[in-house]
């Protein structure tokens, strides 16, 4: 049972999750779009073509050339960029823009994968300015995310390290390596055939809102299929939890953001969660 307390005597477990349309709805880093363009970060054709991209991706989800493409476009599009000015456009807007599509069948689930005593890790093929606050507010334990190459405090459009597709099993090995993780007792959530890699190197597989590709790789194998449709603000899981004013947030991409996860998921109400649907 998912709920179960893990036996410290055993190796630990975690659980994986992919994050855009696996734990929120959107795509991370394209929904800041609109954000940069307020910012001056980008164009306004720029900030019209990234709007474009996150209805592609909604619509159909992204295969590996359509991923190329957005990895090419979004590196060349960074070039430039002050890292300093991008965190605390995040930070300032990442209550407004992603609480409000955070599913909660995932907060749920990782919730409960914390009560039972597992890691939860935010594996993203998304720049680790955009993931790692997001996985902050999630409570997430750890983040893998794409890094970009930065000099002089500026992205040079080069990627350092791609969290994409094989690299994401590598780092979820490296992760159970360094950690003490039992890959056969932990779990992993992906809504993408590109994640198959990762979902293949855990015990217990999961796939979510998959694409037609990952449907018809999660029915040959076996691999529960489970449908996440209820985005739900984290205010409205804990009404009586205020949310930080705009100035906070900017503190809180600097260190006070755990704090803040923290509060909601240790006060937080549980809330029926989908362990029966999932099959633990």
């Amino acid at each position: 049972m998912l709920g179960t307390v893990e036996n410290h005597s055993l190796p630990r477990t975690a659980a994986f999750f992919d994050l855009d349309k696996t734990v929120i709805a959107k795509s991370s880093t394209l929904t800041f779009g609109k954000s940069f363009y307020q910012g001056g970060l980008i164009n306004r054709r720029a900030a019209l073509r990234t709007a474009y991209t996150q209805f592609v991706f909604l619509a159909g989800g992204a295969d590996h050339e359509q991923m190329e493409r957005m990895r090419e476009y979004l590196s060349n599009l960074c070039r430039g960029w002050n890292v300093r000015q991008v965190r605390e456009i995040v930070a300032e807007t990442l209550h407004e823009l992603i609480d409000p599509i955070i599913y909660d069948e995932a907060a749920s689930l990782i919730e409960a994968h914390h009560a039972a005593g597992r890691d939860v890790v935010i594996v993203s093929t998304s720049g680790a300015e955009v993931v790692e606050p997001i996985g902050e507010l999630l409570g997430a334990d750890r983040v893998v995310a794409t890094r970009m190459v930065v000099e002089d405090g500026v992205f040079t459009g080069e990627i350092e390290y791609y969290a994409y597709g094989p690299t994401k099993a590598e780092a979820i090995k490296e992760l159970a390596a360094s950690e003490g993780y039992d890959l056969s007792r932990c779990y992993a959530y992906s809504d993408s055939a590109t994640d198959i890699p990762m979902l293949a190197s855990v015990g217990r597989p999961h796939a979510v809102n998959p694409d037609r590709a990952l449907r018809r790789e999660a029915a040959a194998r076996g691999w529960p299929v489970l449908s996440f449709n209820r985005p739900v603000r984290l205010k409205q899981r804990l009404p009586s939890l205020s949310l930080p004013s705009r100035p906070a947030l900017v503190v809180a991409a600097v260190g006070a953001a755990a704090v803040t996860a923290g509060l909601i998921w240790f006060t937080a109400r549980r809330r029926e969660s989908i362990v029966h649907n999932a099959q633990f």
